[in-house]
């Protein structure tokens, strides 16, 4: 597989310094972590996650968290929030569960990272099997995100 996915454009416009990590199908993030050499906190999941006015946004999640939706309520200020049904996160966002990367998003989906992300990221490079390694520093003040403590432990 050597094209170049719209988020391995996208992270290349950035001019990020990064990695693209080429590994095959995982069946689980951990999985994931173990096929990208990486622990299993440097995966980070990107969830579409569903507004009450019908709006989307982008949460990362480290792969050993989960979201803390009391704690996302808060931080956004809703009273309703959900995970974006397969169909709709694709119609958002242009990538397949599985395959979601805020990077390259057929739709510019507003970011929240979770305050445990530093250091080394592995995110999705839009694309089964497909990821880009960069540091936390660089890619979420390049993809405008929030930060906040927005995920509990769990996976």
């Amino acid at each position: 597989m050597s094209e170049a996915t719209p988020a391995l454009q996208h992270i290349a416009r950035l001019g990020l310094p990064h990695e693209v990590v080429r590994y095959g199908r995982a069946h689980s993030v951990e999985e994931a972590a173990e096929l990208r050499g990486v622990e299993l906190k440097r995966v980070i999941k990107s969830i579409v996650v569903r507004r009450s006015e019908g709006e989307y946004l982008i949460v990362l999640v480290p792969g050993d968290r989960v979201i803390d939706w009391k704690a996302l309520r808060s931080h956004l200020g809703e009273s309703r929030l959900s995970l974006a049904p397969a169909d709709e996160a694709l119609a958002a966002t242009g990538y397949e569960p599985g395959t979601i990367t805020p990077l390259g998003s057929t739709t510019a989906l507003p970011v929240v990272a979770d305050a445990s992300i530093e250091g080394l990221m592995s995110i999705g490079g839009g694309a089964h099997g497909v990821a880009v390694n960069v540091a936390a520093d660089d890619l979420l003040p390049a993809l405008g995100a929030g930060v906040a403590a927005v995920t509990k432990p769990g996976g």
